[in-house]
């Protein structure tokens, strides 16, 4: 157990450190929406890479992928590269994005379906959803925080306490500057989890004899481990339920997709992928590392997420590292929260606040988007209060009920035919089975909720698009501008 006034200590000077690059990330006023949510749009390709990478590799990976480590074994290392497979998708419609969101000066992702497909209410259906299935995200978020000081200092640092700390420090960062200050806070985030992480594994691993004493050790004391389905966690259709939301996060998840609005240049698009794709190599490796040492150190928690709090409170981590590795995993947790926290703000500013109120200006929308930050932030506090058991697993959960927008997405960029109605419906209703087989556990088939929400709202998307008629006009202008500016950029 490390010292809990070295922890408060180290939080302290986390939140000072944090508070002052955040308020050194102010420039000029930020009075409109493009300035405080994307950050006019100006981002350079070195602080996007790692504000995305801060964004996306949440508490989720050294708390939940090396807990799913930890339960099911080498499973979760190929449930994660199929993430990594699918940040393809970065490379293929980031540049789309970015075009199109220059060209007709969206804000959010679901104003830019809204206007592809002629029909606000589009936008106002996919950020309502949006805004339900991201919150129990953000819990998660929350309760890593909470999970870990918990466990780094044996409870006397309470679960809510962290959670507390998690949420207030997540609402005054996203106050500061809007996303700029998001997105340096995160830079300073993502570089102190890398560093620090990576260090530890390497410090573990020497503690437990080195890498061929490591694998040895796996392969005598839990064999199952390195195999897949291993001790039963992994079967195959798990496997595949837990992978498909995680192949279309980058597209499927508001907070994500928000980001390809917001590099200066194409050039810093492509910056931002490469510097994910490296840092998210390496996290993803040590997460896995990470995961395994504790199945060799503590084999018999109760609670698979506790398995990063028990490392770096064992002999083998000095104290000073842990509680700085402990504070990376904090920063990621916070980074991920307030990233959303602004995209739902701004979802719901632009896209329902906006559609409802006709007359509704771009300051008034401004000033709506910062009232509600604290309040989706009061609602996620509240979900973390139920103490969901495996982080990874409801992660996954919330990605499963975004994916039913991805249909709709994909259509705007490459299927002329496609309609609001199409959108609408595919969204809607299955958004609605997904709420209903996650509230009720239950797994059609055998198929996970994930699985059904991209099947049924594909189906959905063609076949009633296919009966009802399409914004043609829109289409065509919309479709022809990109075609044209991806061959004059040699984008394929």
């Amino acid at each position: 157990m490390l010292s809990t006034s070295l922890v408060w200590w180290t939080i302290a000077i986390y939140i000072i450190i944090s508070l002052f690059v955040a308020y050194l990330s102010r420039s000029g006023k930020q009075t409109n929406m493009v300035s405080y949510f994307l950050g006019d749009r100006k981002l350079n390709g070195f602080v996007s890479a790692l504000s995305y990478s801060a964004t996306t590799y949440s508490a989720f990976m050294l708390v939940g992928l090396a807990g799913l480590t930890y339960k099911g074994g080498v499973g979760a290392f190929g449930f994660e590269i199929i993430y990594f497979m699918g940040v393809s998708l970065v490379a293929f419609f980031g540049p789309r994005f970015w075009l199109v969101g220059k060209k007709y000066g969206y804000v959010t992702p679901s104003e830019m379906l809204g206007d592809r497909y002629e029909n606000k209410k589009v936008a106002m259906v996919v950020s309502i959803f949006s805004c339900l299935f991201l919150i129990p995200y953000s819990a998660v978020q929350l309760a890593g925080v909470g999970y870990l000081l918990a466990g780094i200092t044996d409870h006397a640092i309470s679960f809510t306490t962290g959670v507390i700390i998690a949420t207030v420090l997540a609402i005054v960062f996203s106050y500061i500057a809007g996303i700029r200050s998001v997105a340096w806070t995160d830079s300073l985030q993502s570089l102190f989890m890398i560093i620090s992480a990576t260090l530890v594994v390497i410090l573990i691993i020497r503690g437990l004899g080195g890498l061929g004493s490591f694998f040895d050790t796996i392969k005598s004391s839990n064999p199952q481990s390195l195999t897949v389905p291993g001790n039963g966690f992994f079967s195959f259709l798990t496997f595949l339920g837990l992978t498909v939301p995680w192949f279309f996060f980058s597209l499927s998840n508001p907070q994500v997709s928000q980001r390809l609005f917001m590099p200066a240049s194409l050039k810093s698009l492509r910056t931002m992928l490469m510097g994910f794709l490296i840092f998210g190599f390496i996290y993803t490796i040590v997460s896995v590392v990470w995961g395994f040492s504790a199945s060799i150190m503590f084999p018999n928690l109760e609670n698979a997420d506790l398995a990063t709090p028990k490392m770096l409170s064992s002999d083998l981590v000095p104290p000073i590292l842990a509680v700085i590795v402990m504070v990376g995993i904090m920063a990621a947790a916070i980074s991920t929260i307030d990233s959303i926290l602004l995209t739902l703000s701004s979802l719901f500013a632009r896209d329902v606040y906006g559609n409802i109120k006709k007359d509704a200006t771009d300051k008034s929308q401004l000033v709506v988007g910062k009232i509600v930050i604290p309040i989706i932030a009061i609602l996620a506090y509240l979900f973390a209060q139920t103490n969901a058991n495996l982080i990874a697993v409801l992660s996954v959960a919330s990605s499963a009920g975004l994916l039913v927008a991805v249909p709709a997405i994909i259509g705007a960029f490459f299927w002329k035919r496609g309609t609001a109605a199409g959108a609408l419906s595919s969204v809607i209703i299955s958004g609605i089975i997904v709420i209903i087989l996650e509230l009720t556990s239950l797994k059609p088939l055998g198929l996970a909720s994930g699985l059904w929400a991209i099947i049924i709202s594909t189906l959905l998307f063609i076949g009633v698009s296919l009966m009802t008629k399409a914004p043609e006009k829109k289409a065509t202008e919309f479709l022809s501008y990109l075609k044209t500016e991806l061959r004059k950029n040699k984008i394929v």
